[in-house]
Order: structure tokens, then C-alpha cells, then sequence
């Protein structure tokens, strides 16, 4: 009977250990090029305007649902439109997964001043919540050529000035 107790209390630690990224990932960490920054929840998230998009993902058609990354943005405090001029200009958006991939993209590809497409914060693919390996969100960015920065598993934006 003392066997069960350590087996038992090892099984219990492997399942928190494994949910920790999960549960981490939750909320999203946005940092500002000023530095300071804003955890936003699930909730605040999900409460922002959907928006649904067909398009292809390694050559099979899929349809995702999420936010536009530049309403995340502005909910976390970063102003695009007629602030985006002069130095802000070099503003970039670096943004990191649960597995420490990171990609980059120009602030202003979000900026609807600057482009035509809108680039997602999906957390539906086919009408259903991203599994655990893509979620729980995915940035989608239609009109790439390679989706080398449709980045899974986010969990962090940050703003960074290239000087």
C-alpha cells in the first residue's frame, strides 16, 4: 500500500507538468516598445470581433476563425493608423510560441492604413478549437507565400524598435 502513494504522486505531478504550457498559454503576454506591457486573458480575447477566413495551408484548404492581430494590438495598448510614421516605421512585432519559436513581422502589416489583408490570432480551424499541438491560438497570415510564420501555440507579442 506505501508503493501506490509515490506512484500515485508521481502520476499526479506528470499530468501538472504537462498542462503547465497549456495552462500558461491562456493569456497573452504583449510588450510595448516602451517595455512596459499587458497579460491579456482568453476572455478579453475571445470578446474581440471574429473574423473568418478561407485559405491554404500547406496546399489543403482550411477555413480559420480568430481575431485581427491589430484589435489585439489596440486592446493591449499599441496604436497603429496615424501614429505610424517616421520611427515607427522600423517598429517590428516579434512574436513567441510555447516552444520557443519566434517569428517576425513588420508592424505595419497589421495596420489596415498599410494593407489590405488581415492577419489573424486564430483559435478555430474547420469550424473547430485549435487541438494542443496548434493552440490555443495560431497566427494565420494569408497571402504568404510559405507559412513558415503562422506561428502555433502562441504566447507572447512584443514590440521592438529596429534601430
Amino acid at each position: 500500500m506505501t508503493l501506490r502513494r509515490p506512484t500515485l504522486c508521481l502520476a499526479i505531478l506528470t499530468f501538472v507538468l504537462a498542462l503547465t504550457p497549456v495552462l500558461r498559454a491562456q493569456s497573452l503576454q504583449v510588450t510595448r516598445a516602451d517595455g512596459t506591457s499587458t497579460t491579456l486573458s482568453a476572455a478579453q480575447i475571445a470578446a474581440l470581433p471574429h473574423v473568418t477566413i478561407s485559405t491554404k495551408d500547406h496546399d489543403t484548404v482550411a477555413q480559420f476563425e480568430g481575431v485581427a492581430v491589430s484589435a489585439v494590438l489596440a486592446l493591449a495598448g499599441v496604436q497603429l493608423g496615424s501614429t505610424m510614421r517616421g520611427p515607427r516605421l522600423a517598429e517590428a512585432l516579434l512574436v513567441e510560441a510555447a516552444d520557443n519559436y519566434k517569428v517576425v513581422f513588420a508592424l505595419a502589416e497589421f495596420d489596415p492604413d498599410f494593407t489590405g489583408r488581415e492577419i489573424l490570432l486564430a483559435d478555430k480551424r474547420d469550424g473547430k478549437p485549435l487541438d494542443a499541438k496548434e493552440g490555443p491560438w495560431r497566427i494565420v497570415a494569408p497571402g504568404d507565400k510559405r507559412p513558415a510564420r503562422w506561428i502555433r501555440q502562441v504566447t507572447s507579442f512584443k514590440i521592438i524598435a529596429v534601430k
